[in-house]
């Protein structure tokens, strides 16, 4: 996904031991009088899962800064960075913080995991963090294979009908299912068209529905089903987190990753749960929604049957997914259309962005850089579009910049309108590069997604490099762009990394799950995936994808299979580089340098520090410009930096020379002499900007 969005004069509150909801009320009036009347004013909720609603809430307060498409970036996880900073487009995921979150009415109940619980209708305390581990990670008992959902739409409450076919995984426990008891009204519940009887047949604890495991199929069924059927009331109007199913306007939307099914029925939420949504249909009023849109293609829709009023569509998702992919929307929209034809497939698809009918004139951009994304990704990695369809809705309150629903994106409107009264160039190329990450997704994320939220960057690093890559295509500099890109690393992430937040690209551990999508996951994790490019080259980057989409199409994946296919592909050893993964901090690369006239060679020393206790292996594209005339004697070569110190020998050299380092920014470290001689290195940099081939 693509986040947003920090005001311009943020404010992060950490919590005293009780904090009255009167002062959530006044931080969030103090907010509205620093923001200017004209940037909209947002509260945006958040959560992670294992416990009740209130209680494990996390989430900010923040403000979408739409005047000047900006996101801003939080140096801590406790507080925020200066407030006139602004965080790189490429980031894509708001930096939720220590936050501050607002109670939805009335008392929670508490739970031993919250991160805040609440004690009566006017009050809430904080209790003891539980740290959730990626070492901890098991396997699902049971899973969800296939899916049908019924959405009956009406004012002041939904009615949400959801058949799950359940299979044995493990079977090695009982049947949980995700939920959230504030949000969720559960009103019937059958196995095998068998009601359920509470503390007989099931037990809600919590947020989750428990069934045992004696009531589904056993070990020595494994290829018996069983199919649950649930009926759920829930209330888009009343909910202001704008997570799960929630009314925009006039418009009602959702917004599931990372964990905002469980707001909508009761279901496995969880990434490595890929199951096939065989219907998913759709009734409202039809005058006031008349476009009703789901993942994947179109199966019907029409009139219901005995009311002139109301009508409904079904759609279907022929593809597994995760339950963070599922979308839904319903409203009345204008749009603009238009189609593709995939190569080689010849697929026809309809292209579809829609948005309030007032600001269909600022769309046209969007659906062109959708298009161009589509043919980017056929021309470079050989991924074509896999459904008959591919709509966009732009929705004015979205508490991300843009999300990946399969088939069916929804973006916040400052990433899909573009005006050409009003809107920039910058205007233009962030739309462009937002489009395009959120299309690369359907490969890198929902194709293939992640087994947990711990491989977060698995996703997201790997998308933002492609969407990095698309953009330097269309600006037609990579340079310029590559410049853009590392000025914000160092700008956001070294800082990060500098900071009490600094965290590996795959964190070992979490408290909220929403505090992981920061520039280190994202940013940092698009120059690792950089790096294996850096090393493998293009081609044997390309042979490295291919497998990785050959074995893990359709499954839920780590970083290490990633790191697996790249090595297979192309018959590497890469477990040395493995260690990126899990080493927080920037490392510093040491250089020193000499030449020998009698032998005409350059010696080049370089050495490494960093958080890892052994070395990391660090790519260092190198070239070699002759002192005296300044021509490139040694073109870019690539050295492997496996030790704490290595000298690199280069000989048949004709004079003495400089050496270009790091090109292309080939590594995310700090370049510095080991020998600090500041007139020396003002003179090699001029030097450098004056002859050097490199762009970077």
């Amino acid at each position: 996904p693509t986040m947003t969005l920090v005001s311009s004069s943020s404010i992060w509150l950490s919590q005293s031991k009780v904090v009255n909801k009167m002062k959530f009320t006044t931080a969030a009036s103090i907010l509205a009088t620093l923001i200017s009347p004209t940037s909209a004013f947002r509260i945006a909720h958040h959560h992670h899962g294992g416990s009740s609603t209130a209680a494990r809430r996390s989430a900010a307060v923040t403000t979408a800064y739409r005047r000047h498409h900006r996101h801003a970036a939080p140096t801590s996880f406790l507080a925020a960075s200066s407030s006139s900073s602004s965080y790189p487009l490429q980031h894509r995921r708001q930096l939720t913080m220590a936050p501050l979150t607002l109670l939805r009415g009335g008392s929670s109940a508490f739970s031993s995991s919250a991160l805040f619980s609440t004690t009566t209708a006017e009050s809430t305390e904080t209790s003891a963090p539980i740290e959730i581990f990626r070492s901890d990670y098991t396997e699902l008992s049971y899973k969800v294979s296939n899916v049908s959902m019924d959405f009956d739409i009406r004012n002041g409450k939904t009615f949400v009908t959801s058949s799950l076919t359940i299979v044995k995984n493990t079977g090695k426990g009982d049947l949980v299912l995700d939920g959230e008891a504030d949000a969720l009204t559960l009103l019937s519940i059958a196995l095998n068209e068998k009601e359920l009887v509470e503390g007989n047949d099931y037990t809600i604890d919590g947020d989750t529905l428990i069934i045992p495991s004696s009531l589904l199929p056993s070990d020595d069924d494994d290829n018996v089903k069983a199919v649950l059927k649930t009926r759920v009331e829930i209330c888009p109007e009343e909910n202001t987190q704008l997570s799960g199913l929630y009314k925009s306007g006039s418009m009602y939307c959702t917004q599931c990753e990372a964990m905002g099914f469980r707001r909508i029925t009761y279901y496995p939420d969880r990434p490595d749960n890929m199951a096939i949504f065989d219907s998913v249909r759709i009734e409202a009023d039809k005058e006031a929604y008349p476009v009703l849109l789901g993942n994947g293609n179109k199966l019907e829709g029409g009139d219901v049957e005995g009311s002139e009023e109301r009508h409904y569509a079904v759609w279907e998702d022929p593809f597994p997914k995760p339950s963070y992919l599922f979308c839904i929307v319903a409203g009345k929209l204008g749009s603009v259309s238009s189609s593709y034809t995939t190569v080689p497939s010849g697929r026809e698809v309809h292209l579809e962005v829609f948005s309030e009918p007032e600001n269909v004139s600022k769309l046209g951009h969007a659906l062109e850089s959708l298009k161009k994304s589509m043919k980017w990704d056929e021309d470079t990695f050989g991924l074509e579009y896999d459904l008959d369809v591919y709509n966009v809705v732009a929705v004015n309150d979205f508490n991300m910049g843009a999300m990946e629903n399969k088939g069916l994106n929804v973006f916040n409107t400052a990433y899909c309108l573009a005006d050409p009264k009003s809107a920039t160039d910058s205007d233009y190329e962030r739309i462009e590069s937002v489009i395009g990450h959120e299309y690369f997704h359907n490969w890198t994320g929902n194709r293939v997604t992640c087994r947990d939220w711990f491989q977060l960057t698995l996703k997201e690093g790997l998308t933002v490099y492609r969407d990095q890559e698309f953009s330097g295509d269309m600006m037609q500099s990579h340079a310029v762009k590559r410049i853009e890109d590392v000025s914000s690393l160092r700008g956001r992430q070294f800082a990060e990394d500098a900071g009490p937040m600094s965290h590996p690209v795959r964190p070992d551990s979490y408290i909220s799950m929403d505090n992981f999508y920061t520039a280190t996951v994202y940013s940092k994790g698009a120059e690792v995936v950089r790096m294996y490019r850096t090393l493998l080259g293009k081609d044997g980057f390309r042979k490295g994808m291919d497998l990785y989409f050959e074995r893990h199409d359709g499954n839920a994946v780590t970083c290490d299979d990633f790191l697996s296919a790249m090595g297979d592909a192309n018959g590497v050893d890469l477990s040395q580089f493995s260690r990126w993964y899990q080493t927080n901090g920037t490392p510093t690369v040491k250089y020193s340098s000499k030449y020998d006239d009698e032998t005409k060679t350059f010696y080049l020393t370089l050495s490494q520090e960093s958080n890892s206790e052994d070395p990391l292996l660090i790519p260092i594209s190198v070239g070699l410009l002759d002192k005296a005339s300044g021509e490139e004697v040694v073109a870019t070569k690539v050295l492997e930096l496996k030790e704490k110190a290595q000298t690199f020998e280069f000989d048949g050299l004709k004079g003495d020379v400089l050496p270009s380092l790091l090109r292309g920014f080939s590594a995310p470290v700090k370049l510095v002499r080991a020998e600090p001689d500041a007139s020396s290195e003002e003179e090699d940099l001029a030097f450098l900007a004056a002859r050097d081939t490199d762009g970077f």
